[in-house]
């Protein structure tokens, strides 16, 4: 009776998203043909409104809107110039930071193909020693450094997982329970926000300003890892001031930590080997796209990954990115952004004050919705703006601080899917740390980055 009612509901649910998506389809295609004059930038607002609609609504996998973004700009827009042809369209999502990601996905299958990622959250359990605190501590940057190199979906559920045998028998409204998962939550969250391949968003700004101004690896970390240390620490210090976090956790049991076998120690001297090369990319002179492909050989070609672990590769989110890509060189090839801009004084606006509602913009729509679709819509717009670099640099990141709610991000709703967290749990720090972050970013981050070269 229960699983006829879940589905019931799913279904309804399904329904409801498929009629709003066809409703706003519809209101779309109505207001750019009404209201749009310009052939090119009402046939180039239809299929930004179709392709974020059917993003944002989630009624189709993430990867069709993209296959709809190639195939509808030649399409509706081939005749009115060559930048629309099929060949130039494609050529736009064919960007260097999609190998990036694809090194970092292959890197991921082979942590949890060997049990790299499994050891990590058991050692983070053991080196607590019982303390609560430092089990906390531990937890959230064990997710956080797990969150950097693969999907946060997968780290939080990784340490989920290895806490699972302290968690049995304990009541679900345990202040410490609660306070481990969302530890668990923070981590996973800000972890993205420290390397290039940590998080969809990160993935479309580095692109976005890739023509202006080459952003390396190490570049990236040098400004963003600290910014999510820093965010890490105020949310654990929120946490536990709430859930007044000490003392010895009696019912922390001792887990078995294994040695990894010959084939987790290849994968990890791959993986620090490909750090290494990443994080000297101004010395080598080697880019961090093509050392991420070299990485993806070695590992199949080793035979350290088969080809079944090719499926277990994240393709749908690399065809997201490249289709926000796309996305983006659609408004900017069409005209959109620079329409868009000079609809409102926004140079009579103090700097600060654009950036700030920039940043927040981005941090609210990624609270409601898919954080790489609001980047994707707000970073080509910004750049009508703003053009500089470090702007879509900062509504990148400022996607990563939309977490107030359960469903803001998958960790959170992973953790209020484990039960005992409540609304209040996760929207006291989330709402702070989003408003504290969004005016760190906007007021210190242009001065921050043009101080490691980023204009």
């Amino acid at each position: 009776m229960k699983l006829a009612n879940a589905l019931g509901k799913d279904e309804s649910e399904s329904y409801r998203r498929l009629l709003l998506a066809a409703i706003l389809i519809v209101s779309c295609l109505s207001v750019s043909l009404i209201w749009i004059s310009d052939p090119v930038l009402s046939r180039a607002t239809m299929v930004t409104g179709v392709c974020l609609i059917l993003w944002l609504t989630e009624v189709v996998p993430p990867y069709v809107p993209t296959f709809m973004l190639w195939a509808l700009t030649p399409l509706l827009l081939v005749r009115f110039g060559d930048q629309f042809q099929l060949t130039r369209v494609l050529g736009w999502s064919a960007n260097p930071v999609l190998a990036l990601f694809l090194g970092g996905f292959a890197l991921s299958v082979a942590a949890r193909r060997y049990g790299i990622d499994s050891l990590i959250a058991r050692l983070a359990v053991r080196l607590s020693r019982g303390s609560k605190l430092l089990l906390l501590i531990l937890t959230a940057t064990a997710t956080a450094s797990l969150s950097m190199w693969m999907s946060n979906i997968a780290a939080a559920a990784m340490m989920i997982a290895a806490l699972h045998p302290m968690f049995h028998g304990v009541s679900r409204s345990d202040p410490f329970r609660r306070a481990l998962l969302l530890g668990i939550a923070l981590g996973a969250n800000f972890g993205g926000i420290a390397t290039p391949i940590g998080t969809g968003p990160n993935a479309i700004a580095i692109a976005a300003v890739s023509s202006k101004h080459a952003i390396t690896f190490a570049a990236w970390m040098v400004f963003a890892l600290p910014l999510a240390l820093g965010l890490l620490t105020a949310g654990l210090v929120l946490v536990i001031a709430r859930f007044r976090v000490r003392g010895k956790a009696s019912e922390l049991s001792e887990l078995v930590v294994k040695a990894p076998g010959r084939g987790g120690w290849l994968v990890m001297t791959v993986f620090f080997l490909t750090v290494l090369a990443w994080l000297t990319e101004p010395l080598h002179g080697t880019s961090s796209a093509i050392v991420a492909l070299i990485t993806t050989s070695v590992l199949f070609a080793s035979g350290l990954l088969k080809l079944d672990d090719l499926q277990q590769i994240d393709w749908s989110t690399l065809l997201l990115i490249a289709g926000g890509i796309g996305l983006g060189s659609l408004l900017e090839q069409s005209g959109v952004t620079k329409v868009a801009a000079a609809s409102m004084p926004w140079q009579e606006i103090p700097q600060v004050t654009r950036l700030f509602t920039l940043c927040f913009a981005s941090a609210l729509l990624s609270a409601l919705m898919s954080n790489t679709a609001a980047v994707t819509m707000l970073i080509p717009l910004a750049a009508g703006i703003d053009p500089a670099p470090s702007t879509a640099i900062l509504i990148a990141i400022a996607a990563s601080l939309g977490i107030p709610f359960v469903i803001s991000t998958p960790p959170n709703a992973m953790i209020h899917g484990e039960g005992g967290i409540t609304f209040s749990d996760l929207a006291m720090p989330g709402v702070m740390l989003m408003v504290l972050g969004c005016i760190l970013v906007s007021t210190t981050g242009p001065f921050v980055l043009n101080l490691v070269g980023i204009p």
